[in-house]
């Protein structure tokens, strides 16, 4: 029983922290506006697949973590990370039960709330500008997440993640 336990929480941290390599790997100048938030489809994922493990806590170790790798400032994406994940988790049992193009609607406005925030926080703090083909990370996401839902779905029921 105690190594199934370790084994599950193993294959999050795993799951996690591929995320946070694909969300810090440097992409090609113009393509870095469209990069996926990894972060967020995989805390999503596991926050609706297991509330009772991962949950705003989680979020906001994984922002702060997100911070520490790419030298910005520390807490604003904790934060905003942390807030929408709340969002997610407060209504998780409606978002578990949509259908699979309805849930990568709601990612994909949920990547554009996290976008957004980010660049709220940021603003109040440094002088950035905006620039709005940030937002079409919203679009990827929103194309990425029935392949990412099936795919960690797999992961989780292969490894018997409980």
């Amino acid at each position: 029983m105690a190594n199934s336990i370790f084994k599950g929480r193993l294959v999050v941290m795993c799951s996690f922290l591929i995320a946070l390599t694909l969300q810090t790997i440097p992409w090609p100048g113009t393509l870095d506006l469209l990069r996926p938030s990894w972060l967020l489809l995989v805390t999503c994922y596991w926050v609706l697949a297991l509330p009772h493990r991962v949950n705003v806590g989680t979020a906001l170790i994984l922002g702060l973590l997100w911070d520490l790798l790419l030298g910005s400032t520390l807490g604003i994406r904790g934060m905003m990370l942390s807030i929408v994940i709340y969002l997610v988790a407060l209504n998780f049992l409606v978002i578990r039960n949509m259908a699979l193009w309805q849930q990568a609607i709601l990612i994909a406005l949920m990547s554009v709330i996290l976008d957004l925030l980010i660049f709220c926080g940021e603003y109040l703090i440094q002088d950035i500008s905006f620039n709005p083909v940030t937002l079409w990370s919203g679009v990827i996401n929103f194309i990425l997440w029935p392949w990412m839902f099936l795919l960690m779905r797999r992961v989780r029921r292969s490894w018997h993640v409980r």
